[in-house]
């Protein structure tokens, strides 16, 4: 890794923690509570091996192969947080401490059964943490469960020993203003929060957005190319 690349990296990551911070104290929360997820997808190890060295704790995957190719160079927590298909979930369990994206009972349950396989297996010894991604326009083909059936889903995920439920994901849909994407999606989470008490994280706010995401109430920033810069290739 070069100099010149972790000396950009810091700044950014310094810049982004500023940020946080300010929108912390504007809407009157305390830092602390909210924790920046860095997403390194197609972006290599070694970037996140400098962000890690910075204290950076929290990292974010949008594929299953390029994330199992990257997880184990760098320690850290590891989020899969991109669309997820069924047939993945052996695979990603192997991997991931948390799955943000679960939007089906049928996608739980495929999990829940990775786990107890894994688990048999001797490869990992935790419940997987889950959070429920959901749609706040509704729109099918971007991915998510509907704001109203949030709560069976939920049911479904805490049918099982083997995921623990752990809050809400969410990306503000194209063409919505952010605060109020954001305003709707705290009711649901406050809602969902009541009748299950697990729930806390409320993952919402990226790079353009997360100042607003934080006045809303998130706990969870995923961040990227303020991070990392625009997209890059995933290599070693």
């Amino acid at each position: 890794m070069s100099a010149e690349r972790e000396a950009e990296i810091a700044a950014n990551l310094a810049d982004v923690r500023a940020r946080i911070a300010a929108a912390c104290r504007a809407s009157g929360r305390d830092e602390a509570d909210v924790r920046l997820l860095a997403v390194t997808k197609t972006f290599p190890a070694s970037d996140a091996a400098i962000l890690a060295g910075l204290g950076v704790r929290d990292f974010a995957e949008n594929r299953d192969q390029e994330a199992a190719e990257k997880a184990p160079q760098v320690e850290a927590r590891w989020h899969m947080v991109g669309r997820l298909q069924r047939n993945k979930a052996r695979s990603v369990v192997r991997w991931a401490d948390e799955v943000q994206s679960v939007d089906s009972v049928r996608l739980a349950d495929a999990l829940a059964k990775a786990v107890r396989a894994a688990r048999d297996a001797g490869e990992r010894t935790e419940p997987l943490d889950v959070l429920l991604q959901a749609s706040i326009d509704g729109d099918p083909a971007r991915g998510g469960c509907p704001l109203d059936a949030l709560a069976d889903l939920a049911y479904g995920v805490t049918r099982s020993s083997d995921l623990q439920l752990c809050g809400i994901m969410a990306v503000a849909p194209l063409g919505m203003e952010p605060g109020h994407a954001f305003d709707r999606l705290a009711s649901v989470a406050g809602d969902l929060r009541a009748e299950f008490p697990t729930a806390r994280e409320l993952s919402c706010g990226m790079s353009n957005d997360l100042e607003e995401a934080i006045d809303y109430g998130s706990t969870c920033v995923r961040v990227g190319t303020a991070l990392l810069g625009s997209r890059g290739l995933a290599s070693g």
